[in-house]
């Protein structure tokens, strides 16, 4: 009997090693100015989404509508009004915040990268994948804050208009500036997708080792228990499977998309940006010691959506082959 040889994901142990090094060097982040850094590398990281934004790549997917409508119903509609309908289930303290938490993960956009190559593995609509996953991060620079907004009245003292101002700064500035250049300087970040793909990486590293130094600097996690975050692990996993039934439902009882088609659906509108989610929570709430409590279900989320759909887009790419012969 052969064993399968696992994989590390290196991405997720510099993650959880941000982590550990902030419990026990939480003043490195002020002494090393991680937060500065952070917000100048926030900048470049949309600005580089905006050059890399293939406009021949989002063509070819404009025709199939009613596949871009679910994927997006399902990213910023969907998923809000789920964790909005268990509010009432964690109204006070700890429970609220954590409830914070869990919807700053519904309001984000879908994944980029990880969305077209679990697609793409399991042979789906690719051209759909990339379309809905690009639309989807542009949407979200807008949604995200308002929805936000709209709900979450006060976190911190955070002042919204303040956020908005951020966002305009170092997230549509920046994008737009791209978007501009891409025609000129497009093919080469093409070519250089694995330096920015690496250089993405480590902003988020640094944005997690930040957020965390300031929780542990302020004590934040001294009123929770470990049953709080198996609460949280499990609301994600609730969440995550209660999307892709319904999704998947949709997509094939009520819509009736081909294979690839459902494919596309539920792979990208089950996905969160963990890129997105660590950006915004240091924009909005990169000041605050509770940035890293909306950042948990973020990395939670991400780690499961890797591990969980990779097994699932190897048996999709399997049935198919069976199916075909």
């Amino acid at each position: 009997m052969r064993i399968k040889r696992v994989q590390v994901n290196g991405f997720i142990v510099s993650l959880l090693t941000a982590i550990i090094i902030a419990y026990f060097f939480p003043e490195g982040s002020e002494l090393l100015h991680v937060h500065e850094i952070t917000n100048i590398g926030i900048g470049f990281i949309f600005f580089f989404y905006g050059l890399k934004l293939s406009f021949k790549e989002v063509k070819q997917g404009l025709s199939n509508y009613r596949l871009h409508i679910l994927v997006q119903c399902s990213t910023f509609i969907l998923f809000p009004l789920i964790v909005l309908a268990c509010k009432p289930l964690l109204e006070s303290g700890i429970g609220n915040m954590l409830w914070i938490g869990l919807f700053f993960l519904a309001v984000l956009p879908s994944s980029v990268s990880s969305s077209v190559v679990m697609v793409s593995l399991a042979r789906g609509n690719v051209p759909g994948a990339i379309f809905n996953a690009t639309i989807s991060g542009l949407i979200g620079v807008v949604v995200t804050p308002v929805w936000l907004g709209m709900v979450v009245q006060e976190v911190g003292n955070v002042s919204f208009l303040d956020v908005f101002v951020k966002l305009l700064i170092q997230i549509i500035i920046p994008i737009t500036l791209g978007l501009f250049l891409n025609k000129k300087f497009g093919g080469i970040a093409a070519k250089r997708k694995n330096w920015i793909s690496n250089f993405d990486k480590t902003i988020i590293v640094l944005i997690v080792y930040s957020s965390f130094s300031n929780s542990f600097i302020s004590h934040l996690f001294r009123d929770m228990e470990w049953t709080h975050f198996v609460f949280l692990y499990v609301a994600v996993l609730v969440l995550f499977f209660g999307v892709m039934f319904i999704v998947y439902m949709l997509a094939k009882k009520v819509l009736k998309f081909t294979v690839e088609d459902r494919i596309t659906a539920l792979f990208c509108g089950s996905k969160k940006s963990l890129v997105h989610g660590s950006v915004m929570v240091n924009v909005m709430f990169g000041a605050t010691p509770q940035g890293s409590l909306f950042i948990i279900p973020v990395m939670l989320y991400h780690i499961s959506q890797i591990l969980i759909i990779a097994v699932i887009a190897e048996k999709m790419a399997k049935r198919k082959e069976i199916a075909i012969g």
